[in-house]
């Protein structure tokens, strides 16, 4: 058995989904492929059954919010590892804001479950199709989502911080 690249696992995943596959990198060793998030459920699936590739353990699922990126403002960020050609492949679908929905894979991998929790729990992305979808750390009455970049993190009118000695003004220390 020989094992696959990265390039192999991208040229599959190209073969198969084709225009879908919006985007592609390869950052620090790991493959980053950018799919239109109607077909994400999908692919995941495609890559755990197909018999070559193997991708069979799904190590996270994370939210991400870009709010300057008109019509992509959220990304749900999936990491993956085929154990029989140790690679590591993260699938990244993009949301715009008025649209934070994507469809659960906890039917692929049951551990997916509390990961797809958290991401709706921080980020309020909706995974349609979750046995169970609601808060799993933050208080079930809380009326907003603290992972998203929608408040200002520092109040500028506070006179008794010294910014040098956060990492800023470095020049004057």
């Amino acid at each position: 058995m020989e094992k696959l690249n990265n390039q192999d696992f991208l040229s599959a995943v190209q073969a198969a989904f084709g225009a879908d596959v919006l985007a592609h990198e390869e950052a620090f060793g790991m493959l980053n492929i950018e799919l239109s998030p109607t077909r994400i459920h999908e692919a995941i699936q495609w890559l755990q059954q197909h018999q070559d590739l193997s991708v069979n353990y799904l190590t996270n699922i994370a939210g991400v919010h870009y709010p300057e990126a008109v019509g992509r403002e959220f990304a749900v960020v999936y990491q993956l590892h085929s154990w029989k050609h140790n690679l590591r492949l993260r699938i990244k679908g993009h949301l715009p804001k008025d649209k934070l929905h994507i469809a659960t894979i906890t039917d692929l991998f049951a551990g997916a479950n509390w990961m797809e929790r958290e991401t709706y729990d921080f980020f309020g992305i909706i995974f349609d199709g979750h046995p169970d979808l609601r808060r799993i750390l933050n208080m079930d009455d809380m009326d907003y989502f603290p992972m998203r970049k929608e408040y200002v993190l520092e109040d500028a009118t506070r006179e008794d911080k010294d910014d040098r000695f956060f990492g800023r003004n470095n020049n004057e220390l």
